[in-house]
């Protein structure tokens, strides 16, 4: 498949917009699926996890491909949920485009201005699907206002509707001024096209001019034409949008109803005709690995030049193992050779390749760039790491991640489910970024930590139902963080005797706060050409266990600066052991000077609710030290937009309900860790 034939894309959007149906949809109007399976009825193809059919709801960015008119379209579908967010960071990250599914009725909700911004972060060129136009309330026009007014972006309606709400009939194509319907008989396969009746003509024509005026305003050669009064064609017309699309410049929307198969085929349409192939986005961002010193490089997508593939999501089959989720960004890789794992510097064979179905597959020779598929037998591999080859050493640029927020403990129900435990939760935390565990060092008691309790609720009962792990949760716990709030320079000087050898290390070191959700870094400053890699390795792992094991409570670090300033290397004495260890007192004794402080996460909460009770929805929430931000109208009711410590949102759903006689729902995501009033006080 020649590259200017492949599209890398993935549906976003925020819970119940319908992402999930509308990938349903375009599966089987291409001929992937024969049957339309429904989310209500736990039969979607793409949620193929049972915990995803029992709930409803995405978990798993599932990841498909299909054709379409002779391109391949890869296609990621992706959670809407706030807890799994980092499923959605992750996709877009080896995303060439993307869809945002809108609900015609709600328009912007949440969680589309969170998954929004995360495509801006990745620069994603976007399309937007309008759907649920059939639905009481459905306003194409106010939706697609509400989309501009929010993201300050040039809308591009390519269609109008003909009728919105239960008389939504089909829609008028503004390009070829045609309106078209869907036959109920055959689920949408059959569309007639017909002339715009009189009664519509007017309005088709107003806005197919505002179509050609807002297209020639990006495009200088099409504004003469435009200028001089002559005719622009389709293909000119699309050519320009393509552009456009591509640079951000405009965000072309169409509409339907996927639910009940309308306006599916030209949004496949318009992902073909307006989304980019791999070679029309900047060459990817690598970083060459010299000897020393590290040389930021592009990396075209190319076929023909030295392999280099990012490992973006890992998958435990019980059959397979481990199924490493591939983009391929430059040259080739076959099935039956070895690669080398350039972040764990250690060759692995890749056995198979696959191109993956949601849970099905189908075997493929090799992978090219540009392209996305599956590699199994790589065991090392974790998400964000590059492979390619010894002769091309580049480290593409890693997905991030947010840290986990909340922690729950958790018990085996005997002393033989403990190994199994282990095992489990070393493949779920292999799966998911975002899910950590650790042993406290007081109690003794494992705690698991993810983003929010449905997240850590999805993983347990899929430790129960799935490995068939038998074990006791205990209640929900925040997860704090600790951090400095100045800055001061330590000198620790460590040496000991052991079985007769002498161990010695000096390391001198500098810490101060960094600028808040910044994270940790860690520099050497000094000269240390002399100093052997294996100690330099050992000191910087000191450093890192450092910084996981806190300062006075035992909670991460985050937001801490190390800088190592000097160091004392005896050939003769020094040991990788001393330097662990001494970058262990060293931190301890710097951070202690530097004003450590707790630090807590703050959520960002949006409820919806009537308006009769945004009274009492905010009253409960000030209960609880939150802050309003602010507030949006919509048809559907009240949205207030706050921020409240996550330690005081336990249980909030019932005293939320209880107050607005259970017509108000919230949303919760992760937004930012702040000092802690009065510290942990123990």
């Amino acid at each position: 498949m020649s590259l200017d034939k492949m599209r890398n894309i993935g549906i976003m959007a925020h819970i119940d917009a319908g992402k999930t149906t509308t990938t349903e949809r375009i599966l089987y109007y291409t001929g992937k699926i024969h049957k339309i399976g429904e989310i209500d009825d736990g039969q979607a193809t793409m949620d193929w996890m049972a915990q995803e059919q029992e709930r409803g709801i995405t978990i798993c960015s599932a990841a498909t491909t299909t054709d379409w008119k002779g391109h391949q379209i890869n296609i990621i579908d992706t959670p809407g949920h706030v807890d799994f967010t980092a499923e959605v960071e992750r996709s877009l990250r080896v995303l060439d485009g993307a869809v945002a599914v809108i609900c015609a009725v709600d328009g912007v909700q949440p969680q589309t201005e969170t998954v929004w911004k995360q495509a801006d972060e990745f620069s994603v060129p976007r399309i937007c699907f309008m759907n649920k136009m059939d639905r009481i309330g459905a306003d194409f026009f106010g939706s697609m206002a509400d989309v501009q007014e929010k993201f300050g972006i040039e809308p591009l309606a390519l269609q109008i509707p003909i009728g919105e709400g239960p008389d939504f009939e089909g829609v008028i194509d503004l390009l070829k001024m045609k309106e078209l319907r869907w036959s109920a008989e055959d689920d949408g396969e059959t569309i007639t096209e017909s002339d715009i009746e009189a009664s519509r003509l007017d309005k088709a024509k107003e806005w197919r001019e505002k179509l050609v005026e807002t297209v020639a305003g990006v495009d200088d050669a099409l504004m003469e034409i435009y200028l001089d009064g002559g005719d622009i064609s389709v293909e000119q017309l699309k050519k320009a949008i393509r552009t456009a699309t591509i640079t951000r410049t405009l965000v072309p929307f169409v509409m339907g109803s996927a639910r009940h198969n309308q306006g599916v085929q030209p949004l496949i349409d318009a992902i073909v005709d307006y989304l980019p192939c791999p070679t029309d986005i900047p060459a990817a961002k690598g970083t060459k690995i010299k000897k020393d010193e590290l040389e930021p490089v592009d990396v075209p997508c190319d076929p023909s030049k030295m392999p280099l593939g990012l490992v973006f999501k890992i998958q435990y089959d019980r059959e397979m193992g481990p199924l490493c989720y591939v983009r391929m960004y430059s040259g080739k890789i076959a099935a039956g050779t070895q690669i080398y794992n350039i972040n764990k510097k250690k060759r692995e064979r890749v056995n198979r390749i696959l191109r993956m179905h949601a849970d099905k597959s189908e075997s493929t020779d090799s992978l090219q760039a540009g392209d996305i598929a599956v590699f199994i037998g790589l065991k090392l591999a974790q998400t964000g790491d590059t492979i390619g080859t010894e002769a091309f050493n580049v480290l593409l640029e890693q997905p991030k991640f947010p840290q986990p927020v909340i922690s729950v403990s958790l018990e085996p129900e005997s002393m033989s489910e403990k190994d199994k435990m282990n095992e489990t939760l070393a493949i779920l935390s292999r799966e998911d970024p975002t899910f950590t565990s650790h042993e406290d060092a007081e109690t003794g008691q494992l705690i698991i930590s993810g983003m929010g309790e449905l997240h850590l609720d999805v993983l347990v009962t899929r430790m129960r139902d799935d490995f068939g792990v038998k074990c006791q949760v205990g209640a929900p716990q925040v997860t704090y963080r600790e951090s400095v709030s100045g800055s001061a320079t330590a000198t620790e000087e460590f040496s000991r005797n052991l079985a007769g050898k002498e161990n010695t290390a000096s390391i001198t070191i500098t810490v101060e706060a960094r600028e808040q959700g910044s994270g940790n870094s860690y520099e050497v400053t000094c000269k240390h050409n002399n100093v052997p890699d294996e100690i330099m390795e050992a000191m910087a792992n000191g450093f890192n266990s450092a910084l996981n094991s806190g300062i006075k409570y035992g909670y991460p670090c985050t937001d801490v600066a190390v800088k190592v300033t000097d160091m004392v290397y005896n050939e003769l004495t020094s040991t990788t052991f001393a330097f662990e260890a001494c970058a262990a007192m060293v931190f301890d004794k710097a951070c202690n000077a530097a004003n450590p402080e707790v630090l807590e996460p703050v959520m960002n909460v949006d409820i919806s609710c009537p308006k009769e009770f945004v009274g009492p929805a905010s009253s409960q929430l000030s209960q609880r030290g939150g802050n309003i931000m602010g507030q949006d109208s919509k048809t559907t009711g009240e949205i207030i937009h706050a921020q409240a410590p996550m330690a005081n949102m336990f249980g909030f759903t019932t005293n939320l309900r209880s107050a607005t006689q259970g017509r108000a729902s919230f949303s919760m995501e992760f937004s930012h860790f702040q000092i802690k009033a009065g510290g942990l006080g123990y």
